[in-house]
């Protein structure tokens, strides 16, 4: 019988994926605190999440070529500007403070999920070797 990952993981591969790209656009945003006319952004993770979901529940596969994760939704995540609470008069609106905690929470997150997975997968094993 044949194992569904995607069953047994449920949305947590595709929430580390949104908060590893996450995590990139956040630090991205701390490295351009100091360049003239940057501007701040961010992804909505809830949306992403939310709309990765019902892609999947949304469609049925018909075939093993169907629905492979290259060519879903989670790779073309939508950019967004953060709108600054007091943008500077160079044009850029980073707000470093926002940006730090930010990626302060998102690292907290993808340490979760990473936990999470690891003992999903340390169940897997136990059943593999029938303990």
């Amino acid at each position: 019988m044949p194992i569904n990952f995607e069953k047994i993981l449920g949305s947590h591969e595709k929430a580390l994926m949104i908060q590893a790209r996450r995590a990139g656009l956040l630090s991205a945003n701390i490295v351009n605190a100091d360049t003239p006319g940057y501007k701040s952004r961010d992804i909505d993770f809830r949306q992403i999440l939310k709309q990765s979901q019902g892609d999947v529940m949304s469609m049925k596969r018909t075939s093993a070529g169907h629905m492979t994760s290259s060519g879903s939704s989670m790779t073309n995540f939508q950019t967004l500007y953060r709108v600054p609470a007091q943008p500077s008069l160079d044009g850029n609106t980073v707000d470093l403070d926002l940006e730090k905690a930010a990626y302060a929470e998102n690292s907290v997150r993808y340490q979760t999920t990473l936990k999470f997975l690891g003992g999903r997968f340390k169940g897997l094993m136990g059943v593999l070797r029938g303990n």
